[in-house]
């Protein structure tokens, strides 16, 4: 695929802004959280993954103010997610992809609980602090999965999975630009016969799948990221382990910019948009 384009969201039309502010008459007054989540570029992103439509556009991102409500993201903090971390399973990484996006890695192997709402809740919380760390000229993000040494025993239930890829795609729609599966286990093909069935065309098409001694899976990653600070298990260049107290650090911190942007306990500073 090569480095990930901005496509739609880098070629929007006066029709496009009319649309953007119809969807914002539709949504009616809004206030607080909801006021701070729905800026024009969030708009904008639920009508890209709507292909426009303005009535779509707005059932789904009234489906994520509710969400939003209940299941409250904003409010998760490090404590209530760090046993999910200890082993490195998931964590936003130190570096990005060549265009600056914020990187999610995971490593299945590495699974470390059986608490399954509590896992999904941690993946919730590295998207909202990977988004708070985008560049303002960013919206999206990248996932890197490796799969090295992963095996069925430590395989989540296919409910888990598809609850959270539900609420990746329903609920950050346009916040992926491209999720690599690295080195997928032969065995893993059944797998996702079953998995893609719960994923839309869009997300679907921002799948890749890398194999370590394959030429041209090897372009892919040198196209997408620097080879000096992607990490080895990656095909990089960097030497780098996964340390769980510098990152509760870094977490902790990012907890007081997200609490301060949502006014959650404090008065609200000015920061980049969560949303922009």
């Amino acid at each position: 695929m090569g480095s990930c384009g901005k496509a739609d969201l880098d070629n929007i039309t006066s029709d496009h802004d009319q649309k953007v502010e119809k969807l914002r008459r539709l949504m009616g007054p809004m206030s607080g959280r909801n006021l701070l989540y729905c800026s024009n570029a969030c708009l904008r992103r639920y009508l890209v993954s709507r292909d426009w439509d303005v009535e779509k556009a707005r059932k789904m991102l009234e489906a994520t103010l509710k969400w939003r409500s209940e299941y409250k993201p904003e409010e998760i903090q490090w404590h209530d997610v760090a046993k999910e971390g200890e082993t490195g399973k998931a964590y936003k990484a130190s570096f990005q992809d060549r265009e600056g996006r914020s990187v999610i890695i995971m490593r299945p192997r590495n699974q470390n609980t059986k608490t399954y709402d509590n896992q999904i809740r941690h993946l919730v919380y590295l998207t909202e602090r990977a988004i708070l760390h985008l560049p303002p000229e960013q919206e999206q993000m990248v996932w890197l999965i490796d799969f090295t040494g992963w095996s069925f025993r430590q395989c989540v239930p296919i409910k888990t999975a598809k609850d959270a890829v539900e609420i990746l795609q329903n609920h950050y729609p346009e916040r992926l630009c491209a999720l690599f599966f690295y080195n997928p286990p032969w065995f893993f093909e059944p797998f996702w016969k079953i998995a893609k069935y719960f994923v839309d065309e869009k997300t679907f098409q921002k799948l890749k799948f890398v194999f370590p001694n394959n030429e041209e899976s090897t372009e892919l990653m040198r196209a997408n990221f620097d080879l000096e600070t992607l990490p080895m298990e990656f095909g990089g260049k960097l030497s780098e382990r996964y340390d769980h107290e510098v990152f509760s650090r870094l977490m902790l911190n990012a907890d007081i910019i997200s609490a301060a942007f949502w006014g959650i306990g404090e008065e609200k500073q000015p920061l980049h948009a969560i949303c922009s």
